[in-house]
């Protein structure tokens, strides 16, 4: 049985990847700063920082996992607009920790590490792999120089590093600063209230390509399971809705009266008017495709907040 180790297992993805491996019969090990209540219990958990080189090393050295998954980091654009110092620290420093302590075991796992959509320029045509890198924000620019550090480690030590560039997604679990999940608790607080009410917004006029996050954790297991690291995959739906589309879906859902109102201090620094997914190429090379909705992760979402 091939071992899986995950950083960064304590958020909103790890515990669906997790989850996705032990589908796949995997042994799941899995590392953060905290433990959640959300990580499937067969997941054999240690505490760890990836930022602290040494208990980096010492854990990869222990576990001599097949597989690492690099799921730590500042996910957030807007947080690392606030946050930019740090954004580099834990996206960039602590993923070398990692390669770093890898290269140095003497069985080489596989290493998969995550970039993002926000590495492309701003394009109104779906983005493919081929869409020139000119990030405009520091979550971006953390991710393009990740991947120029993974090139570098797998062409002078021969690491098998894997990249991959997801765009959004969503599901039960995310954490409310960001924009899907807030809608959802929103209205499902008014609804819960049983009184007509207000949601408070920022640039809902965007258009974002949003997938189900089960459908990009198989993405994740699919890719590294294959067997060129070099290829960096966009993982996404394809399909590009407008905030403020999938906002009146959520609202649909509930029985009340709700005011939408634009707060402009929700508005970023920089914000692309459309972003898509072009994902014919892992579909073509991996046969993967979506088999959820946006719209299905967001009636999930409403009745979690519900309940």
């Amino acid at each position: 049985m091939e071992k899986v180790l995950i950083f960064g297992a304590s958020g909103f993805v790890g515990s669906y990847l997790s989850q996705e491996f032990l589908n796949h019969d995997y042994e799941v090990y899995g590392s953060d700063k905290n433990v959640t209540e959300m990580l499937p219990k067969e997941v054999e958990f240690q505490i760890s920082d990836i930022l602290n080189s040494i208990q980096t090393e010492k854990l990869i050295g222990e576990i001599n996992p097949d597989i690492i998954v690099n799921l730590a980091a500042i996910s957030s654009v807007g947080a690392s607009w606030n946050i930019p110092q740090a954004t580099i620290d834990i996206n960039v420093i602590g993923a070398l920790n990692i390669m770093e302590a890898a290269r140095k075991v003497e069985k080489k796992p596989k290493i998969m590490f995550i970039g993002s959509s926000e590495e492309y320029i701003a394009s109104s045509l779906p983005i493919n792999e081929n869409t020139p890198l000119n990030a405009s924000n520091p979550y971006g620019i953390s991710k393009i120089s990740l991947e120029r550090f993974a090139k570098l480690y797998r062409d002078q030590y021969g690491l098998n590093i894997y990249c991959v560039r997801p765009f959004n997604h969503t599901g039960v679990g995310q954490r409310e600063s960001f924009v899907l999940p807030s809608f959802c608790k929103q209205v499902a607080k008014i609804e819960k209230s049983r009184k007509s009410g207000v949601i408070n917004v920022g640039n809902i006029s965007v258009k974002r390509d949003f997938s189900h996050v089960k459908d990009i954790v198989r993405a994740y297991r699919v890719i590294v399971e294959s067997d060129c690291c070099e290829v960096v995959y966009n993982v996404g739906s394809g399909k590009a809705y407008s905030l403020e589309k999938m906002l009146e879906y959520i609202i649909s859902l509930s029985s009340q009266k709700i005011e939408i109102q634009i707060d402009q201090s929700r508005f970023r620094p920089t914000d692309h008017p459309v972003i898509c997914c072009d994902h014919s190429l892992i579909s073509e090379k991996l046969g993967w495709e979506p088999e959820y909705t946006v719209f299905d992760a967001l009636k999930e979402m409403f009745e979690y907040y519900s309940k």
